[in-house]
């Protein structure tokens, strides 16, 4: 009877020559790295007693087709619309949001943030409308200034920014 075969691979590594398993393990090292920091961190802000606040800001932008500053069925809601939110925190911090108005002219701005960070003030305005026709800031839609006093998971409706066609049409009037 033969003897066994045994099978040995032997592995060498050289410095300086990376191998796709050299790398494919780096890899995972690197993410087994950032789970356990991240894992650390939680357990620290958990342990330490921080406490998180979500806080949402949101308000719809519209076009007064005839600039009569009342709705009517030819208004309607401006999709794309840019309004920047500014806010100041408890700490003092100043936050600069941007957003846009999606299909339903509403935009929306949200963050999560410490307790003791959270809103204080803010400042809300409308910076443009890309709609063709209704490009023209109403009167009284230059801005919205307001305590934010909600607690956390509630939103804040900011009255609506309405812009007005820079000619209005025949049947406006």
């Amino acid at each position: 009877m033969p003897p066994p075969v045994i099978k040995t691979t032997i592995y060498v590594q050289i410095p300086g020559l990376w191998t796709f398993g050299n790398l494919r393990k780096q890899a995972m090292d690197s993410q087994l790295r950032k789970l356990v920091t991240g894992l650390f961190l939680l357990s620290a802000i958990s342990v330490s007693g921080v406490k998180a606040w979500t806080g949402e800001i949101h308000g719809r932008v519209v076009c007064d087709v005839c600039g009569d500053s009342s709705i009517g069925p030819e208004d309607h809601v401006l999709e794309g619309a840019e309004v920047a939110v500014l806010c100041i925190t408890k700490s003092g911090e100043v936050l600069n949001y941007q957003a846009f108005t999606n299909d339903k002219g509403v935009y929306t701005v949200a963050e999560t943030m410490s307790e003791s960070d959270r809103w204080d003030a803010c400042l809300a305005r409308p910076i443009s409308s890309f709609h063709e026709h209704c490009t023209q800031l109403g009167e009284t839609s230059t801005g919205v200034k307001f305590s934010y006093d909600r607690p956390s998971g509630f939103s804040h409706r900011v009255k609506p920014f309405v812009y007005i066609p820079a000619i209005v049409p025949a049947y406006c009037k």
